[in-house]
């Protein structure tokens, strides 16, 4: 009987062995888990003696894996399907015969089980209400989101500004600020550097007797710099812009050109700076244009929540009867990341 129970343990524990992922190491080493991820050149295997452990992808010499798992090359190959080990430096594709060759380079590997793309972003906003001889109820809020994957990106954004304050003579209430903007942009990137864009705006301001504002456009950008510390990019294209109005204004409707730019770097660890712009010069009548910018210096108070500084400048040079060209906002508010 005693006999019998050894015999099963040894057949259990050797199943697990066989069915477990091994990292051979350059050095000689073995480590047996279950490899987890590649990422910006390190690899992560959770091993049952070690727990997880954090290599760089250098120091391993080939790989087997029990299951499929995720690949991406430098290449642009990618498959899922289980690895075995090979000659020291490359590693072997179990069966597929769709790929011009089932050994490959370990240096070679970009990602493995790379996370999914999510959105995130951030929430901001600021109140002001003050009494007595002088009463002003001030709220604005932003929302900002972002999906960025390996091929695609996509912006989100709403912007809202509301004052309405007491003329001290009168004693009347009255709304001096009610203003919506939203926008969306996708990019679709044909190499890591170029890639074309759409882009939608909607605007409406009760002040301004803007009763909106449409521009549909695209065109072809540029990343210059993609990274945690900074990121910039450019772009050119082509816009239609309707705008429509409260009073005796006549509406607008011509094809515009558009030029942009895109800039956020980090100043300090805590400190960002984040500065866009964008011109929409008429291609009939080049003076007439609408150019919209913006300015924010962002700390970051914990990894969630921040304090910002923001100023927005919109410039219109046919506003409607009786507005100026000009609006600017000044925004200290807090925010957070999610």
């Amino acid at each position: 009987m005693c006999r019998i129970i050894f015999s099963v343990f040894c057949l259990c524990w050797c199943s697990a062995v066989l069915i477990a992922d091994e990292v051979y190491m350059v050095n000689g080493d073995r480590i047996t888990g279950k490899v987890k991820n590649v990422q910006d050149g390190k690899l992560t295997i959770e091993s049952d003696l070690a727990g997880t452990l954090t290599i760089d992808i250098s120091k391993v010499a080939t790989i087997q894996t029990a299951s499929a798992i995720e690949v991406h090359l430098k290449d642009g190959t990618s498959f899922n399907k289980p690895v075995n080990k090979s000659e020291t430096g490359r590693f072997a594709v179990q069966g597929d015969a769709t790929l011009k060759t089932q050994d490959f380079n370990v240096a070679s590997i970009v990602s493995i089980n790379p996370a999914k793309p999510q959105w995130h972003g951030d929430l901001s906003g600021a109140i002001v209400r003050t009494h007595g001889n002088t009463s002003i109820y001030n709220a604005s809020g932003s929302i900002n989101l972002l999906k960025r994957e390996e091929n695609d990106r996509t912006l989100l954004s709403i912007d809202y500004f509301y004052t309405k304050q007491k003329n001290p003579d009168t004693g009347e209430k009255e709304v001096t600020q009610d203003q919506w903007k939203m926008r969306g942009k996708y990019d679709y990137f044909f190499n890591k550097k170029l890639f074309g864009f759409l882009e939608a705006r909607y605007e409406r301001d009760r002040i301004a007797l803007l009763q909106r504002r449409v521009i549909i456009g695209g065109g072809i950008g540029y990343q210059w710099v993609e990274s945690a510390d900074l990121n910039f990019w450019t772009g050119a294209g082509i816009a239609s812009r309707y705008e429509a109005y409260y009073n005796a204004t006549p509406s607008d409707s011509q094809v515009s050109a558009q030029v942009g730019y895109h800039l956020d770097k980090r100043l300090a660890k805590p400190l960002t700076f984040i500065h866009d712009l964008t011109y929409y010069p008429g291609l009939e009548t080049f003076s007439d244009y609408f150019l919209t910018t913006s300015a924010e210096f962002r700390y970051k108070l914990t990894e969630l929540i921040f304090t910002n500084f923001r100023a927005i400048l919109d410039y219109d040079a046919s506003p409607a009867i009786g507005r100026g060209n000009t609006d600017v906002k000044y925004i200290l508010g807090a925010g957070m990341k999610f």
